[in-house]
């Protein structure tokens, strides 16, 4: 079985045509929202000692998709992303363990520690003569403590947007 320490060292590009950097938040308690965004850099290096490896993201906050123009405008707006003032959101890695990696996350200038569990599913070679790498790796945050603070009640109570915010990512790399 391949693990992650097979991965050879060295820099490892993202495949942005096979990554997704997703995320779900709750709609008035009943059903879920997937957004996603579109335009994102990863900077993956590989050490010999794996508790030396780097891994950066960095995400253009304007590149939100949900599947609805409105709702799309509402996330660049001041309510959550405020495209204009805050244009990315980074995440760099401090710790990276056999299942979790934790790092800081950057958004609208209000860093946090998060922490994501992540599968490995393996090494590919392709039929260019690369070799890839995949992984899944999900994380949740509390929106409000970035200052995402729309904060809006429908009749009855429930919030219309969900405070806490759950991250998908399906990562795959390219040796470079």
């Amino acid at each position: 079985m391949v693990s992650l320490n097979d991965i050879a060292p060295g820099t490892w590009n993202i495949d942005a045509d096979h990554t997704e950097i997703g995320f779900v938040a709750r709609h008035l308690a009943v059903t879920k929202v997937k957004g996603r965004f579109t335009d994102f850099s990863v900077n993956a290096e590989v050490a010999e000692d794996r508790k030396n490896s780097t891994l950066e993201f960095t995400v253009q906050t304007a590149s939100v998709q949900t599947r609805n123009a409105d709702r799309d405008a509402h996330l660049k707006s001041a309510d959550f992303f405020d495209v204009e003032q805050y244009p990315t959101m980074t995440f760099k890695a401090t710790n990276i363990g056999d299942d979790t990696i934790t790092g800081d996350l950057t958004i609208k200038d209000v860093t946090k520690p998060v922490t994501f569990d992540y599968e490995f599913n393996g090494i590919s070679d392709d039929p260019w003569g690369g070799t890839r790498a995949g992984f899944e790796a999900q994380g949740e945050i509390n929106r409000k403590d970035f200052g995402l603070s729309f904060d809006a009640a429908a009749p009855g109570g429930n919030a219309l947007v969900s405070d806490k915010i759950k991250i998908n990512l399906d990562l795959e790399f390219v040796k470079a």
